[in-house]
């Protein structure tokens, strides 16, 4: 491992959702993504994610009890708008509720959440998270009417969509992901002048983090499939200290 830069002041969240995944394809008990989640806060996370589906596809309701009971940092719940996660959410109370669009037939989720032309139905939905105490976060694209709108209906945090940034740069599509780049710049700035905490996360790996974690609006990053992934080669340990590393690097400009 290389010297290490300073800790920089831009949290880590490890999304676990994909060891549940490799779990649920067996149908057994291994590997256990609370396992994962323990290994991630002492690797360096300073948050769990976890995105509890309509259809229980990787996490499901028991993984929900095993991470608020054992977890010493935060959990970030992310779940769709309807009754029954709002009821999950209000029973489990987790430090941070993300609110994502979700459709069945997806693979995984695909873009932001259109706030604008649902603000009334929202803003009613997170009133009762937010006086539970959580914190509420709304996933969307980098787009000012989206914006505007998760301000309006009284978030706190957004987390911006980096999907297509990544998607743009793994086609070689640079001047595409260059563009998207830009308008991620812009829209956490404009979000933060507005008073919001912006997160941003999707798609996230070793090679597109750096421009991302630099953005100096940005106070936290979520990342989970890449990591996941990665851990398969080089183990789950390794693979988020790389990740802190890497941003923390982009961060406070520390030389290598």
């Amino acid at each position: 491992m290389p010297d290490l830069p300073p800790k920089s002041d831009l949290r880590l969240g490890v999304n676990i959702d994909h060891v549940a995944t490799v779990r649920n394809a067996r149908g057994g008990a291994y590997p256990d993504p609370i396992r994962a989640a323990k290994l991630a806060e002492e690797a360096g996370a300073d948050g769990i994610t976890a995105h509890l589906r309509e259809d229980r596809r990787h996490i499901t309701d028991a993984d929900i009890d095993g991470l608020m009971a054992a977890l010493s940092v935060p959990l970030n719940f992310e779940m769709a708008a309807t009754d029954e996660m709002q009821a999950i959410a209000l029973r489990h109370k987790p430090h941070a509720v993300c609110i994502v669009p979700e459709k069945r037939e997806e693979r995984t989720t695909e873009g932001g959440l259109e706030v604008a032309r649902d603000a009334n139905r929202l803003s009613h939905f997170i009133a009762p998270l937010r006086a539970a105490g959580c914190r509420v976060s709304i996933f969307i694209a980098a787009d000012k009417a989206q914006i505007e709108a998760a301000h309006r209906i009284g978030a706190e945090v957004i987390e911006l969509h980096t999907g297509a940034y990544c998607d743009h740069h793994a086609a070689g599509d640079f001047a595409a992901r260059d563009a998207e780049l830009a308008a991620l710049q812009d829209m956490a700035r404009f979000a933060h002048e507005l008073g919001l905490e912006v997160h941003a996360g999707h798609g996230l790996t070793y090679d597109t983090v750096g421009p991302i974690a630099a953005i100096p609006e940005l106070k936290e990053l979520n990342i989970g499939h890449f990591l996941i992934g990665e851990a398969v080669f080089r183990g789950l340990t390794p693979a988020v200290q790389e990740m802190r590393r890497l941003m923390d690097l982009a961060r406070t400009g520390a030389a290598t």
